[in-house]
């Protein structure tokens, strides 16, 4: 890395977080003229998606933006054309592995034309470094960060509560027109029945893509954290035991990374004693907490004092949790912190009985909704009326009903 690029990306990450975008495409302006320019940070659950630029330029939406992550490789910066803005435009993309998740800029570029691999390459480099940047805040739990997180997903909550029931209403009008008996247009019910599962299909993808940000699965966060003890451990005689949890239930990304910056930093307190041989690291993960549990084989001559000061206490005070003490003279010390899985202030989302059936599923489970048979199933969605009978086999086991009644049951009481 030449000394300018360098500069420029010390420039550039100096800036609040807020300000770190429009600095960044400030700085490849001159490289890459562009109009707009977005971000997809999937590291950074309270806001993933971040751009600038005036609307009506080619802004690109997260929508837009989800496929070019998925599809980008990290290291090899793509430009072409692609749909942003909703219309096709030349764009850069610069996709970064630099984290344990991936994450994507785009640039809407002025102009046509082929971009040199040397300006690629700056912009691959800035942005690698941006978005460690960016995994620094996260990773480490910063209190600052982390009360900015929580407060942003409180927001996002109810904005997809809102926008959920808005959706939801739309659906049952929709589905109160379909069930009328004054409607006989047959091709108006076609076009209804689209626009119904349409709807259905892109509430639920925007669910799916919302929570693969802003939820991280307890196992692989668990395994995260063991990863970053086995390192600090490597060279010490203190061995390690883990107890990870027994679910892959999805945790909220500011627990976990609260979580495992907690441990780490009770495990530095416990090192500081002396004769400590064992070290036990476990998370228990019930309905409404998660509890890290850290136990050593020390001399239970702790108190609490050290682990009650500075970013521990004010981790747990952002995350509403608390740290329990015990210590043992003789037998060791046991540190537990509880952390509740949803926030005091963040409605509690219903479960959705419909989140686990597939595209097609809620298509046929739409027409079940509308009272139609098989065989006009098959002749709306172009399949055999065999393929009908498996996806309604299907649908019932998923949503545990015995019966094409009980399932539009469910589906009207979802819609």
């Amino acid at each position: 890395m030449d000394a300018i690029t360098l500069n420029t990306a010390y420039e550039v990450i100096r800036q609040p977080l807020g300000q770190i975008l429009p600095r960044l495409s400030a700085a490849l302006g001159p490289l890459v003229p562009h109009r707009a320019a977005a971000e997809l940070a999937t590291h950074c659950a309270h806001s993933p998606y971040k751009s600038v630029g005036e609307p009506g330029h080619g802004l690109p939406t997260a929508a837009e933006l989800t496929p070019l992550l998925a599809s980008g490789t990290p290291g090899r910066p793509w430009q072409g054309r692609a749909v942003v803005g909703g219309a096709e435009r030349e764009i850069v993309a610069v996709t970064s592995d630099a984290t344990a998740r991936r994450s994507v800029l785009v640039l809407v570029r002025d102009e046509d034309g082929v971009v040199s691999d040397d300006v690629l390459g700056v912009a691959q480099t800035l942005w690698d470094l941006v978005t460690s940047h960016f995994d620094r805040f996260a990773v480490e739990a910063m209190p600052g960060a982390l009360a900015r997180s929580r407060a942003a997903a409180d927001t996002r909550a109810r904005v997809i509560a809102e926008l959920t029931t808005a959706h939801s209403s739309a659906l049952s009008g929709i589905l109160a027109v379909l069930r009328s008996r004054a409607l006989d247009d047959a091709s108006a019910r076609v076009t209804a029945t689209d626009l119904a599962v349409n709807a259905l299909i892109q509430m639920r993808n925007e669910a799916q893509r919302d929570r693969s940000v802003a939820e991280e699965p307890a196992l692989e966060a668990f395994e995260r954290l063991a990863d970053g003890l086995r390192t600090m451990l490597r060279h010490s005689p203190v061995r390690l035991e883990l107890g990870p949890p027994g679910t892959s239930r999805a945790l909220p990304a500011d627990v976990a990374h609260g979580a495992r910056a907690i441990v780490r930093a009770l495990l530095l307190v416990v090192l500081e004693q002396e004769a400590v041989g064992r070290v036990h690291v476990g998370w228990q993960v019930t309905e409404h907490e998660l509890r890290a549990t850290l136990r050593d084989d020390g001399p239970g001559a702790l108190d609490a004092c050290p682990a009650g000061a500075g970013s521990i206490t004010d981790r747990l005070d952002v995350l509403g949790g608390h740290l329990e003490f015990d210590a043992v003279p003789g037998w060791g010390t046991t540190f537990t912190a509880t952390l509740p899985l949803a926030t005091p202030d963040a409605p509690v989302a219903a479960v959705d009985p419909l989140t686990g059936l597939g595209e097609r599923e809620l298509e046929v489970l739409t027409h079940l909704a509308l009272g139609h048979r098989n065989r006009q199933i098959a002749a709306e969605l172009h399949i055999s009326e065999s393929t009908v009978k498996f996806h309604v086999a299907n649908i019932l086991n998923k949503l545990g009903v015995g019966s094409r009644g009980e399932a539009a049951a469910l589906f009207h009481r979802a819609a």
